[in-house]
């Protein structure tokens, strides 16, 4: 599905008739943006009870009806990453997920590069399925925009024009298949040429982006995010955001709060006059953004994330850890819980089966896994040792999203670690061979999900360079060969790794990854938490 020339025509037409439509003179209209990002299939509540739809749909009723009540106006918004992360979505193709949306009335959302992680054939079948556009101006399909690029809404007699983005990142983040004669173009170039005419036709320019937030533009190997747009770009008074996944609260200027605690005041960024939020990942805040219009000017009233049933650890009365919420428990909408209650029945009848058990929790939460060597990388990349026999393994952290809990270990668990369906590769390299290729995942940035993990080899990385390599304790020599497991995602150059198809010893075993990992944890259970810890197999001098 394209947005074709006859689509093009009729927002068009759409947009003269908006443009007839002009701000009240000397009349000040409220108008609220509640936003979320990066919902990677959390449609349920987790097993603390935090975040979830039905509690989110609660609060943005409210927000709604307080808005409405003082004769404001409210758009809801995403930042996208619909799919991929909790397997009681990925196996039922998100559907659950849009169905809520659509409860929620969303008014629009971008589009993620996690919307392309399964086959064309089911992204439409989401855009189908969604009762609000997908909005994406820099994806072209044949030289033909394959999303709209912006709508405008009436807002009180307000123009607002919401352009979406996408992380140029895209092509390189999902299998080749999946995009294939798709471009990601420059989301500066394409914003550049879309403001001027959006500015034109609208009083207010709002970017849904999924491009991420790095503060100061400090976007290193990643493709460039909402800062630098803004920076770039003249015209747009707000930017809602995704993909970097953090809550964008700002203790100073081009200083993040890295330590932002729910329920705390938040201040957006600002850049150019711009103002930049998100709202951290999985629904776990609905961000609130009250504006006031007058005469021309969109000023920023108060700014909130708002949490959803987030908890903390404290002492309980009985000295032991305890949950407790950071602000008052919010009740879930019933309506919402109707609607999804037979999509998590079925989603646990499939991952209920136990496959094995840890002795304790063996961490591969984001935060950690994509800046430092983790125990969930030194598991995965056993897992696929075991199943080739290959030397060492190296893992993109991007490719696994969770930590294994401490007792029994479920299918689900699993899935929640690795929900992509990746198989498993394997390369013969000489010594030689070898350095290059770890050269090149040294230059990986911390806190990207190219950002490497290692099984079976022993590396000393210093400036951007490997200053030396052994297996099983032995230097690696030039000349002799060594075999190398990888997923296919990463052979094909995803998340920007050397691309191997090409390689004569390529070969593509087959192995659905998060298969391997489940009969290694079956096979190995208990599991002995300390034998993944990385140590300093891996050193950062």
């Amino acid at each position: 599905m394209h947005f074709t020339r006859l689509a093009a025509a009729l927002l068009l037409a759409a947009l003269a008739g908006c443009a007839a439509t002009r701000p009240e003179k000397d009349k000040t209209t409220r108008i609220t943006i509640l936003h979320t990002n990066d919902h990677h299939g959390r449609f349920w509540r987790n097993s603390d009870g935090e975040y979830g739809l039905a509690a989110q749909k609660t609060v943005v009723d409210q927000v709604r009806a307080e808005v409405a009540a003082q004769g404001g106006y409210v758009l809801l918004l995403s930042g996208g990453d619909i799919n991929t992360g909790v397997p009681e979505s990925d196996l039922q193709d998100a559907v659950p997920d849009f169905q809520g949306m659509n409860l929620l009335r969303f008014d629009a959302m971008a589009v993620g590069n996690h919307e392309f992680d399964k086959p064309r054939a089911v992204l439409e079948m989401q855009r189908s399925l969604a009762r609000f556009p997908m909005l994406s101006a820099n994806i072209y399909d044949h030289g033909q925009r394959l999303f709209a690029p912006y709508k405008i809404f009436n807002v009180g007699g307000v123009r607002v024009g919401v352009m979406g983005l996408t992380t140029e990142d895209t092509f390189k983040m999902v299998l080749p298949d999946n995009v294939k004669d798709v471009e990601f173009r420059s989301v500066v170039a394409e914003a550049r040429q879309l403001v001027p005419a959006l500015r034109a036709q609208a009083d207010v320019v709002i970017a849904a982006t999924h491009m991420g937030h790095y503060p100061n533009g400090q976007h290193g190997s990643q493709a460039e995010g909402d800062v630098e747009m803004a920076r770039a770009v003249n015209g747009i008074d707000l930017v809602v955001g995704g993909h970097s996944q953090n809550p964008v609260c700002m203790l100073a200027e081009n200083v993040r709060d890295a330590a932002y605690v729910p329920g705390a005041p938040c201040a957006p960024d600002r850049q150019n006059g711009t103002w930049i939020v998100q709202a951290h990942e999985w629904g776990k805040y609905v961000g609130r953004a009250d504006f006031s219009y007058r005469h021309g000017e969109f000023k920023l009233v108060h700014y909130a994330l708002i949490p959803i049933n987030l908890k903390k650890t404290v002492q309980g009365a009985d000295g032991k850890p305890a949950k407790a919420y950071y602000t008052s428990e919010i009740a879930e909408d019933p309506a919402m819980l109707a609607v999804l209650t037979p999509y998590q029945n079925i989603g646990q009848e499939k991952l209920g089966i136990t496959v094995g058990s840890s002795d304790a929790r063996i961490e591969g939460d984001r935060s950690i896994i994509r800046a430092q060597p983790a125990a969930m990388g030194v598991l995965v990349g056993q897992s696929m040792l075991e199943k080739t026999r290959a030397d060492f393994a190296v893992v993109n952290a991007g490719g696994v999203r969770d930590s294994l809990p401490a007792g029994p270990l479920t299918y689900k668990d699993v899935l929640k670690v690795q929900p992509f369906g990746n198989t498993i590769a394997t390369v013969d390299f000489t010594g030689a061979e070898v350095m290059d290729y770890l050269n090149a995942t040294a230059k990986m940035t911390a806190g990207s999900g190219a950002f490497p993990q290692f099984a079976g080899i022993q590396l000393v990385i210093a400036n951007g360079q490997v200053s030396s390599a052994s297996i099983r304790g032995v230097s690696i020599a030039p000349t002799q060969t060594y075999r190398m497991a990888i997923n296919n995602f990463q052979a094909v150059g995803g998340d920007g790794y050397p691309k191997l198809l090409a390689h004569p010893s390529y070969t593509n075993t087959g192995f659905v990854d998060a298969d391997v990992l489940r009969g290694f944890i079956t096979a190995h259970s208990p599991l002995k938490a300390a034998d993944y810890a990385p140590g300093d197999a891996v050193t950062r001098p």
